[in-house]
């Protein structure tokens, strides 16, 4: 999901890192449909190696879009999916690795965040029914008519989990999928292709670093290898400078804020969408250069640091603190005292993953100085520039309205003469937000808080110190997520709120080490975690009856409704959905009774996979593992072309994996190579870490900012550049290059349209003068 606000805010303070990326269409003539030709070099002037496909990112927008009517079915949805596949392949065209990483089974800490998601997921959905049916009475009850509604099943976003037969589908479709390529695609045949389905435990993005992760410490790896990551996320970039490859573009859809929907009646409305790519290690190395240390300066741990401080103003699996907010330049006022400790304590706040808590005390003692006045002025700023929800528009129903389209008449709309208004929700949210009980621009903020939250009083010191010391234990654990992989599958932060940064005193011995030897859960079990009881047509019958049967032992896992706090925040889906946290002994005990019901399907869907590698018969590899296998001991349990070999001795492939299985496929007249893999290298043992350095051998790209670039952040609206190359010309923002510009919010169109009008008036001016200079 990412961190909110913060890729907006982003590209506002560094706006060079945004470019429109240059992409081939495909081809008409006389009917027939061209493909691009992938072996030709990218237009973008930038080869690629390696391309990562976060799927997550992909299968939302393609099974539910917001922009353009749902697909019908899921066949439409698996081409949509495969479109948009061909679409970024072609755009980025990578020439050695193509990896695809769906989400499997979450660490605990992402499985609160995914249960909130997914109950709110449903009671929107049910919601948004109940208010089209009401809508629809409404007007025919003033007389309106409207065609019979379509009896259609609502799609229930919910099955994009793991265990799902939704999910197991789109596996074996995939599989599918990148066999026709490797045949019939020359741009595919060279590449190696990895799935990584919804049965490998573990986030899709966070699969893709533990896979760069293990290629950086072979030691053949190449350090200039060029990686692109494909997702909507913004902690991508976080994870992309993780990394410390210096070869690293992250492409992703084009922002586009307040981007209008199409309407719950009609469904209709078409789209066009722009791919952007993401750089900005020039920008950082310019903000956290210190001078006057009293030591070298070590760029490569600033970085780390850097992204170390992003995660308290928000992130998956920790809430952020009530005093630091992206909007209000949180990251900025960190940046400014990190400076002041690594000078007065001559060190770094973190290395490898491991994280020095006590120069992180004297980070959060200094916000914990200026949360009084951040409070005062959050408020002062409410009163003075009340920001509305966008949106909030009141209409009200009048008259007969007679359309045979399923949308409302003109007429029937915008009437101020009735005396009822339909209020927007997200209106009523603001005015919720308003009245916030905690109060925390006024004495006595921290006790309301506590009692408020938490239902503690503020003296209870013992309480307070155990919300502390879980949140520290998140810190770390983050940390060593995005640069070691899972050190604990079942550590979760259990509290909805975080604490203050004035209570983080004493927090060097408040973390040791997590519980070694910690297992994922099943998808099946995790379903049960994370689904509401509205979804539980995903799962097994029995299953099924633990969610509703009021005898079930679990039953309090699965709440009817909830309450959402807004938290100091406008929008409903901003607040922090009140559910309570699952308790896994409990779910484990109450399961152990339904597993003998499984069927051998759905034993097999509960089951972890591991990826698998895809190799077509021109690949330098191909002919070197068929051999391997005929000499090494195996048994066919297949016979004919399509042979299932299972290999009974492991080995380690290339010192980087170990083969499972091998399925040889004959397509047409060309073999496909399919190897079930594992990345269990022992080199790779508990206890190694890897290191967040550049690799020696590594070239540095060349610096493309000119002097100008660094104040544009500043001084200008957000300005897209054309195309991978940096050194291409920048757009103009003349009338017609504002029209294209379409990323811009309300006040940034009237900040650039009077830009647009004071560059004409000066041309218009000029213009004048010497036309009067003429005359005379």
């Amino acid at each position: 999901m990412g961190v909110p606000a913060f890729f907006r805010w982003l590209s506002r303070k560094y706006p060079s890192i945004v470019v429109h990326c240059v992409e081939e269409k495909v081809r008409e003539c006389n009917g027939v449909r061209i493909p691009v030709d992938t072996t030709k070099p990218n237009p973008n002037e930038v080869e690629f190696d390696n391309l990562y496909l976060d799927m997550n990112g992909i299968i939302h927008p393609c099974t539910h879009p917001e922009d353009k009517p749902a697909p019908k079915n899921e066949d439409e949805m698996m081409v949509a999916i495969f479109e948009y596949i061909d679409r970024l392949f072609n755009i980025v065209r990578p020439r050695r690795v193509l990896y695809m990483a769906i989400d499997g089974v979450a660490p605990r800490a992402k499985m609160n965040q995914q249960r909130s998601r997914r109950f709110r997921a449903s009671k929107e959905g049910m919601e948004l029914v109940e208010e089209k049916h009401r809508i629809r009475e409404e007007i025919i009850q003033r007389g309106g008519y409207l065609p019979p509604e379509e009896i259609k099943e609502r799609f229930d976003s919910n099955c994009i989990t793991p265990g799902t037969e939704f999910m197991d589908n789109l596996a074996h479709c995939l599989r599918y999928y990148v066999a026709d390529r490797l045949s019939n695609d020359p741009g595919w045949r060279n590449v190696t292709v990895f799935l990584s389905d919804a049965s490998v435990p573990g986030e899709g993005e966070h699969k893709i670093m533990d896979f760069i992760r293990r290629q950086r410490a072979q030691p053949n790896h190449d350090p200039n290898t060029h990686h692109c990551l494909c997702g909507a996320d913004a902690d991508l970039i976080m994870l992309g400078l993780a990394t410390h490859e210096p070869n690293f573009t992250i492409i992703r859809e084009e922002f586009k804020p307040n981007k209008p929907r199409p309407c719950a009646l009609c469904g209709q409305m078409g789209h066009e969408i722009k791919d952007c790519i993401l750089v900005f290690l020039t920008y950082l190395s310019r903000e956290l250069t210190m001078a006057s240390l009293p030591f070298p300066f070590d760029f490569e741990r600033s970085v780390d640091d850097w992204v170390f401080m992003c995660f308290f103003v928000g992130n998956d699996f920790l809430p952020h603190l009530p005093s630091l907010e992206i909007r209000e330049g949180a990251i900025d006022r960190l940046v400014n005292i990190y400076k002041d400790v690594v000078h007065k304590t001559g060190g770094y706040l973190t290395q490898n993953g491991y994280v020095n808590l006590e120069r992180v005390e004297m980070i959060m003692q200094a916000v914990g100085v200026a949360e009084d006045n951040i409070f005062r002025k959050r408020k002062e700023d409410d009163v003075r520039f009340p920001c509305f929800p966008s949106g909030v528009v009141t209409f009200y129903l009048s008259g007969p309205a007679y359309l045979t389209t399923g949308q409302f008449a003109p007429q029937a709309l915008g009437r101020r003469d009735q005396p009822e208004p339909v209020q927007n929700a997200r209106h009523q949210a603001y005015n919720m937000r308003m009245q916030s009980s905690e109060q925390l621009w006024e004495e006595g903020w921290k006790q309301r808080y506590y009692k408020t939250k938490f239902d503690v009083d503020v003296t209870d010191d013992d309480f307070r110190q155990k919300v502390v010391q879980s949140y520290v234990e998140g810190l770390c654990w983050v940390l060593r997520y995005y640069y070691q992989g899972c050190a604990s599958w079942k550590w979760y932060f259990p509290f909805h709120y975080a604490p203050f940064a004035s209570d983080f005193k004493d927090i060097k011995g408040m973390f040791t080490e997590f519980e070694k030897g910690t297992k994922p859960f099943k998808p099946l079990e995790q379903l049960m975690g994370v689904f509401p009881a509205a979804s539980g047509n995903f799962l097994p019958q029995t299953w099924r009856n633990l969610m509703s049967s009021p005898d079930s032992p679990i039953i309090d896992f699965y709440p009817d409704d909830f309450a959402i706090d807004l938290n100091g925040k406008k929008y409903a889906w901003q607040g922090v959905a009140l559910l309570p946290f699952v308790d896994e002994r409990r779910l484990r005990a109450a399961l152990a009774d339904v597993y003998p019901d499984l069927t051998p399907e759905e034993v097999k869907r509960n089951s972890l996979g591991s990826d698998m590698l895809f190799l077509g018969k021109s690949h330098p590899l191909f002919d070197f593992i068929r051999e391997l296998y005929r000499t090494e001991s195996h048994e066919v349990t297949k016979p004919g072309p399509c042979s299932h070999l299972i290999l009974h001795s492991a080995f380690s492939f290339s010192k980087k994996c170990e083969l499972m299985e091998v399925f040889l496929y004959l397509i047409g007249n060309d073999f496909l190579l399919l190897c079930r893999v594992k990345f269990k290298d022992p080199m790779y043992a508990d206890g190694f870490v890897f290191k967040a350095v550049l690799l020696p051998g590594a070239k540095i790209p060349n610096k493309v900012l000119k002097p100008g670039d660094w104040e544009k952040g500043n001084r200008e609206p957000w300005r897209p550049q054309l195309g991978f190359n940096r050194d291409r010309q920048q757009v103009h923002l003349d009338q017609s290059g504002f029209r294209t510009v379409t990323c811009l919010d309300g006040a940034e169109q009237a900040a650039a349209q009077r830009m647009v009008r004071a560059k004409n008036w000066r041309k218009l001016r000029g213009f004048i003068y010497f036309w009067l200079l003429f005359c005379v």
